[in-house]
């Protein structure tokens, strides 16, 4: 088996970094078209359009910078535990803009943050399996200390998301890691630092992501 190798603390910041852009740059870009309007039409009903788009496109822009800051963001010391309510909260907020439906069937319970955080970037990984829409079901089971994720995606052309096999355990030969691709790695490397094995598999015409704590796998 190929050993892993990882990419350099500053290549994955940029990398990570360049994710959230990628994610933001839209909704802000729509702001500012909005504003262009504002500036140069007189007609009301091209103003009420404007102001929809920028209202919409401030949500979704706020809503995409919350979800970062837990997903990516230190989110907290070293240590911390955030509550799995509010790990929801951002998740559907992320959601509202994505073409998927969703669900979360989580107990609310304080969780330690790297788990927060895999189980959120697994989220992403969903949205992923299903780029023309469907539905993902998030289920949390287990007690926090040591529980496990399922990521249930249902829809047309539904897929286990791209390098997964290679990027999620670590596996960089042969594999370009751009800022899309750092998804499964950036999972990875959470999941090995709380001690919980990643996994997808087609189950028929659907995707199955999962997350099990060692003890349990």
């Amino acid at each position: 088996m190929t050993d892993a190798v990882e990419l350099e603390a500053l290549d994955l910041a940029a990398l990570l970094c360049s994710r959230v852009c990628h994610d933001i740059i839209s909704p802000v870009g729509a702001i500012n078209n909005g504003l262009e309007v504002l500036d140069e039409e007189n007609n009301e009903e091209m103003k009420a359009f404007a102001f929809d788009l920028i209202r919409k496109s401030a949500r979704q822009a706020s809503a995409k910078l919350q979800f970062a800051r837990l997903a990516f963001g230190a989110a907290g010391s070293a240590g911390a535990e955030i509550d799995l309510g509010d790990a929801e909260k951002v998740a559907r907020g992320w959601m509202d803009g994505e073409k998927a439906e969703f669900s979360w069937t989580a107990p609310r319970a304080l969780m330690a943050k790297n788990r927060v955080k895999l189980l959120l970037n697994l989220v992403l990984l969903a949205t992923s399996a299903v780029p023309r829409g469907g539905s993902i079901r998030v289920s949390v089971e287990g007690d926090p200390s040591a529980p496990d994720f399922t990521l249930h995606c249902s829809g047309p052309s539904a897929r286990i998301p791209g390098a997964f096999e290679k990027l999620v355990p670590g596996h960089l030969v042969d594999v370009h890691v751009d800022a899309h691709a750092v998804q499964p790695y950036y999972a990875g490397l959470l999941a090995r630092s709380c001690g919980m094995d990643v996994a997808a598999v087609l189950d028929g015409t659907d995707v199955i992501i999962t997350a099990k704590s060692a003890k349990a796998a």
